[in-house]
């Protein structure tokens, strides 16, 4: 993948909620190419070395917006692979955002 397209899909998975700049779990697990409930029980064995505000549960009122978000706009679909389209819609569960 060229620098650029990493730099775009970066940028992409970029949410800002509650006036935070984040990522969210599942978008960092995939680019360190772990499933997301590993990246999380990592953060959390490992939680003393990060600030206390380094991440929060999403309420559900956030998720739903940032679904409708994601379902209206095309830059995301447009960079992603088709088996990364296929996971746009992950399975319904806790939302964790990484700062």
């Amino acid at each position: 993948m060229e620098d650029s397209t990493s730099i775009q899909i970066i940028q992409i998975c970029i949410h800002t909620i509650r006036d935070e700049r984040v990522m969210l779990d599942f978008d960092l697990a995939e680019m360190y190419e772990v499933e997301t409930k590993n990246l999380n029980l990592a953060v959390k064995r490992n939680i003393k070395r990060f600030p206390q505000d380094f991440m929060f549960q999403l309420t559900k009122t956030e998720w739903e917006s940032l679904r409708l978000q994601n379902a209206t706009s095309n830059n995301r679909i447009g960079i992603l692979n088709q088996s990364e389209k296929q996971n746009l819609e992950p399975k319904e569960r806790k939302r964790v955002g990484y700062k």
